[in-house]
C-alpha cells in the first residue's frame, strides 16, 4: 500500500516522475531521473517562468533567493518582496497548487554590499481519499510540502558577488496513512543549502545606451537525503545550474535582455540490473552517499558521456522592456526524450508602477498524455514590491 501511495505522491508532486521501471523501453534508451521532494525544482516566479524558467543570470529581484542568492547584492533596492501563486494539473484537479513568497534587505556601503534574505514554499496536494487495494476507505489527508530558506549574499567587487543560503524540507506526502495497519509511513525532514555566484558588468555607450553582461553558476538543494519510512532514503534534487545574460539598452525607452541556462541533476543515474541480452532493462538506483552520488554524477550513466549530455536541460529567453513600465517576455525548455521529454513555449507580460511590478507568465499546451507538462494552459501571477531605490548603485541592468 505505502509503495503505491509513494508513485502517487510522485506523480502528483511532478505531474512528470513515473516508477524507473514505467520510463524505460526495451532498447533501454529511456532512463529517466527521479528525486525526492520535486517541487524544489518548480519555476516559482512568473518572470523567469514566462522566459523558458531561466533565472541565474537574470537581474536581480527578490526571486533571486531562489535562482541565485548571490546576485542580490546588486539588487537596485534596499528592500524587495515577491508573492507567486502557480496552480498545478489544472485541467484534472482544482485545489493543487504552489504558493511562494521571498524578500529581501540590502545594506552597506557601494562596493561592499551585503544582504539577507528568506523564502517560504508551500505545495499543497488537495485533499485525497484513500483505499486499499480492495478500494475500502483507510483515511484521508491532505499532502503537502513546504521548505523555509535563509540566505546571506555578499559584494566581493564592483562586478562579483556570492552568497549562501539554508534550507528546511519538509515533506508530508501521505498524510493519513500513518494511523493504517501495515503502514511505515512517516513525514520526511531533511536540510540542504545552496551556494551561487554572480558576475555583472557594464559597459556604457552615452548617456542612454549601454550593454550589460551577466554570468551566474550555482550549486542548488545541496543536503542531506530524506526518508518516507524507516527502509529506505531518497536523494533530493541536488542540481548544477549556470547561467548568462545579455541586456541592450537601445535608448532612454527600449532594452532588450537575451538569457540562457543550463542545469543538470547531480544525483546517480538509474543503473540497469538485468544482464540478460534482450530484455527489457530493469533500472535501480544505487546506494551511496550524498558525497559519492554528487561527484560520481558526471560519469555514472550508463550510456557514457553522451548520456551525461543528454541529461543537461536548456532554457532560453528573451525580454522587451518599454521605459521600464511594460515587458513582453518569451522562452523554450528543452528536455532531451530520454530523461524526461518536457519541451514547451513559455509567453508572458509585465508591468511596474512605483514599487509595483506584477508579472504573469502562459505555459504553451504542449505534450499529451503522460508526458503532458503539469502547466499546460495555465497562468502564473507574481506581485513585487520594491523599496529605496539607492542612488549610487554599482553599473548592472534594472531589476524588474
Amino acid at each position: 500500500m505505502f509503495k503505491r501511495i509513494s508513485i502517487i505522491g510522485c506523480v502528483l508532486s511532478t505531474g512528470l516522475c513515473l516508477s524507473a521501471q514505467a520510463q524505460t523501453n526495451y532498447n533501454g534508451q529511456i532512463n529517466t531521473i527521479t528525486t525526492a521532494v520535486p517541487f524544489l525544482r518548480i519555476s516559482p516566479d512568473a518572470r523567469s517562468g514566462a522566459m523558458g524558467d531561466v533565472g541565474i543570470a537574470l537581474s536581480p529581484d527578490a526571486n533571486a533567493q531562489y535562482w541565485n542568492v548571490g546576485k542580490l547584492p546588486f539588487a537596485t533596492k534596499n528592500y524587495g518582496l515577491s508573492l507567486t501563486y502557480t496552480p498545478w494539473l489544472k485541467d484534472l484537479v482544482p485545489d493543487i497548487f504552489l504558493a511562494y513568497i521571498s524578500g529581501y534587505a540590502k545594506f552597506g556601503k557601494e562596493g561592499s554590499y551585503q544582504t539577507i534574505s528568506g523564502s517560504l514554499r508551500y505545495f499543497s496536494l488537495g485533499d485525497i481519499n484513500y483505499v486499499d487495494v480492495n478500494a475500502n476507505p483507510t483515511g484521508t489527508g491532505k499532502p503537502r510540502e513546504f521548505s523555509l530558506d535563509l540566505g546571506y549574499a555578499r559584494q566581493l567587487s564592483p562586478y562579483l558577488s556570492t552568497g549562501v543560503s539554508l534550507r528546511y524540507i519538509h515533506s508530508a506526502i501521505a498524510t493519513g496513512l500513518s494511523a493504517t495497519p501495515g503502514t511505515d509511513y512517516r513525514p520526511g525532514s531533511t536540510v540542504s543549502g545552496d551556494v551561487g555566484v554572480y558576475y555583472n558588468k557594464t559597459r556604457e555607450i552615452d548617456e542612454f545606451r549601454k550593454n550589460t553582461f551577466a554570468f551566474g553558476a550555482v550549486i542548488s538543494n545541496l543536503g542531506g537525503k530524506i526518508a518516507y519510512s524507516g527502509t529506505r532514503k531518497d536523494f533530493i534534487p541536488i542540481n548544477l545550474g549556470i547561467g548568462a545574460a545579455y541586456t541592450v539598452q537601445f535608448d532612454e525607452y527600449n532594452k532588450m535582455t537575451f538569457a540562457i541556462d543550463l542545469n543538470k541533476l547531480l544525483v546517480p543515474t538509474p543503473k540497469d540490473s538485468n544482464t540478460i541480452s534482450g530484455h527489457a532493462p530493469s533500472y535501480y538506483y544505487p546506494d551511496v552517499t550524498v558525497v559519492s552520488g554528487v561527484l560520481n554524477s558526471f560519469s555514472d550513466a550508463p550510456g557514457g558521456a553522451s548520456e551525461e549530455f543528454r541529461e543537461i536541460n536548456i532554457g532560453a529567453g528573451i525580454e522587451y522592456w518599454y521605459q521600464d513600465q511594460f515587458a513582453v517576455r518569451a522562452g523554450y525548455f528543452y528536455e532531451d526524450k530520454t530523461k524526461g521529454d518536457r519541451k514547451y513555449f513559455t509567453v508572458g507580460i509585465g508591468a511596474k508602477y512605483n514599487i509595483f511590478t506584477l508579472n504573469a507568465a502562459y505555459l504553451v499546451p504542449s505534450g499529451s498524455g503522460i508526458t503532458r507538462n503539469p502547466l499546460s494552459n495555465t497562468l502564473r501571477f507574481t506581485l513585487a514590491f520594491d523599496f529605496d531605490k539607492i542612488n549610487n548603485a554599482p553599473a548592472t541592468s534594472d531589476t524588474q
